[in-house]
């Protein structure tokens, strides 16, 4: 199961993140996950939401540099050594990560990583073999 990452390109300047996510809360669009990147002169917006084609509709409508990624979200064990078991699963089976972000939900005492594997399908497909939780779209809404 891949999920569609929305990243939206914004320039590095004062009040820009502040823009884009009051504009979402306008649109009554829950963030699941994100996280921002940064250069010099741009920053990148990364998330997940509930329906990703319609969010990126209202983003570009609004003139906002959207980019759709497929991307991965795996359940780990939130305790000492829970990523890097996920990681040996991931390096035994030769997968690329280009980048990962997290959070944890305490009282479900999990974290949550989303990944951007190089070939997603195939890595699925071995994580599920090593039986690594693959989070579906239905359990991501409902966090």
């Amino acid at each position: 199961m891949t999920h569609i990452q929305l990243s939206v390109f914004l320039e590095n300047k004062k009040g820009r993140l502040y823009d884009v996510c009051s504009f979402l809360g306008e649109h009554k669009v829950n963030i699941r996950a994100l996280t921002v990147a940064e250069s010099d002169n741009f920053g990148v917006l990364r998330l997940l939401v509930k329906d990703p084609q319609r969010v990126a509709g209202l983003l570009k409508g609004n003139s906002f540099v959207v980019n759709e990624t497929e991307v991965v979200a795996l359940e780990v064990n939130d305790k000492p050594g829970g990523l890097a078991k996920v990681l040996g699963a991931i390096n035994k089976h030769h997968i690329n990560v280009e980048y990962m972000y997290g959070f944890v939900e305490p009282k479900a005492r999990k974290a949550m990583m989303v990944f951007r594997f190089d070939d997603p399908v195939a890595a699925v497909k071995a994580l599920k073999a090593d039986r690594i939780k693959v989070v579906s779209s239905k359990e991501l809404g409902s966090i």
